[in-house]
């Protein structure tokens, strides 16, 4: 645990007691601060207090005698419209703040100069954060991994000098760290998401540039127009990452034919045929890794073997297994269709089980690669809305649940006699329509993959 030694003898308002916020209010306990704690949730409440926290409404106290209001990433700081805790602060005049943002306070008092790797993007930070975790580690570095990735940032050790933090960050995470000043700042890529909660794309791109924008080296993908724009605005040191094929802007590191390479050509790392970075959004993370692991001294041989050991992250584009000629891949993580147009661009005579909770514009984006689709398999809040897409242009299934499309992908891959066919849950969808989250859904998958007939075998 990081004790938040920087808010002693401060009076703290903290508001939501999911995981990072009991974290928080362990750590400001540590740190020796008086913390008011409040859920909106009665059973939240009820855990926090079953831990010894004591849980006060907030909306009965005295705003004047609070520092700073610590704020749960998942809780509206602007849109829709503000949390009433918000308003309460404003009007005190109070910081809004997160547990990213101790964590920061804490670096710049204690260690500030102590490596710190923070990440984000729209899709795939948390292969990267992983990627980077595990090349460090594997080189024998003290790591320490966490933030959006899983676990809260101030469950992790302290920052020290010879201890690297590899950090993946949210908009909503960073919307509550004035003071981000990472080591290495990443920010693969911007597509539209969240919008609901940040009311536009330009303030949404607004808040993920705050990351590159406070760090002493910014790495940053250029190829969409809103990351090539923040590349083009940052003055200090800058590393321009591109993909061959996609997108026209200057770079530093190049990623082409399962390698990736420095500014005059040569091969920096070899990706491919690394099962668990396979497709061409893996050489986009794993540039940005390679950039990180040499900015902090990796050798060129210890950054090879830790790509080549990277076991891969659960639930993105994670083979699970074959059975007989197809292969059954879980990218529960796709949650958008950007992030599920990397799935269908790694694949052909794919049975795509997909649907859910829908993100606004749908699965339209991905009609391009409708032609690497054998089959869809619906599933959830979308599958009307999904067939209606589809019509015409790729045949599908009304399943309704994942019980029910992987037993009818499985049986129809290997009935279908082609040379490798591909069962690729990859929703384009939240999961919240039938799952707490992406994590129990994949989870389900792999289950109900293991009990397939013959899978034991394989």
């Amino acid at each position: 645990m990081t004790p938040a030694t920087t808010f002693v003898g401060q009076k703290v308002a903290l508001f939501g007691l999911g995981g990072s916020g009991l974290a928080t209010v362990r750590s400001l306990l540590a740190g020796g601060a008086d913390v008011l704690a409040w859920d909106d949730n009665a059973g939240s409440r009820d855990r926090a207090r079953e831990q010894g926290i004591t849980v006060t409404d907030l909306n009965e106290a005295d705003w004047s005698g609070f520092s700073a209001l610590v704020l749960a990433p998942g809780v509206p700081l602007t849109h829709p419209e503000p949390h009433w805790t918000v308003g309460l602060a404003q009007q005190a005049g109070l910081p809004i703040i997160g547990d990213i943002e101790i964590f920061c306070r804490e670096r710049a008092a204690l260690a500030p100069d102590a490596p710190f790797v923070a990440i984000t993007g729209t899709n795939g930070k948390s292969t990267t954060t992983a990627l980077t975790a595990h090349l460090l580690r594997h080189a024998g570095r003290d790591v320490q991994m966490g933030g959006n990735i899983g676990t809260a940032i101030l469950s992790l050790e302290p920052p020290a000098s010879n201890r690297i933090h590899v950090v993946e960050l949210s908009s909503f995470q960073i919307d509550l760290t004035p003071s981000l000043k990472p080591s290495v700042g990443i920010l693969l890529n911007l597509t539209p998401d969240h919008l609901d909660r940040h009311g536009t794309m330009e303030n949404y791109a607004a808040i993920k540039e705050r990351l590159v924008a406070g760090a002493d080296l910014a790495v940053i993908g250029v190829d969409d127009a809103y990351c090539a724009a923040i590349a083009e605005r940052r003055t200090g040191e800058r590393i321009r990452l591109h993909v061959e094929g996609h997108g026209n802007g200057a770079s530093d590191y190049v990623g082409a034919a399962g390698t990736v390479r420095g500014p005059d050509g040569a091969v920096i790392a070899e990706v491919s045929g690394i099962q668990s970075l396979l497709g061409d959004h893996n050489l986009q993370n794993a540039a940005a890794a390679v950039a990180a692991a040499i900015r902090l001294g990796l050798s060129g041989e210890a950054i090879a073997a830790g790509l080549k050991s990277f076991p891969g992250l659960a639930h993105r584009m994670e083979p699970l297994r074959r059975i007989g000629a197809t292969l059954f891949v879980n990218d529960s993580k796709a949650t958008n269709a950007d992030s599920t147009e990397k799935a269908l661009l790694a694949f052909r005579d794919i049975h795509w089980i997909v649907g859910g909770k829908a993100k606004e514009g749908g699965i339209e984006p991905l009609a391009p690669l409708f032609d690497r689709v054998a089959h869809a398999y619906l599933i959830g809040a979308s599958s009307d809305a999904f067939a209606a897409t589809l019509e015409g242009r790729v045949p599908f299934t009304h399943c309704g649940t994942l019980e029910a499309a992987t037993e009818a992908a499985a049986q129809a891959a290997r009935r279908s006699g082609t040379e490798a066919p591909v069962v690729l849950l990859s929703p384009a969808c939240a999961s919240y329509d039938q799952f707490p989250n992406f994590e129990v859904r994949g989870d389900r998958f792999r289950g109900l993959v293991a009990a397939l007939p013959g899978a034991a075998a394989d």
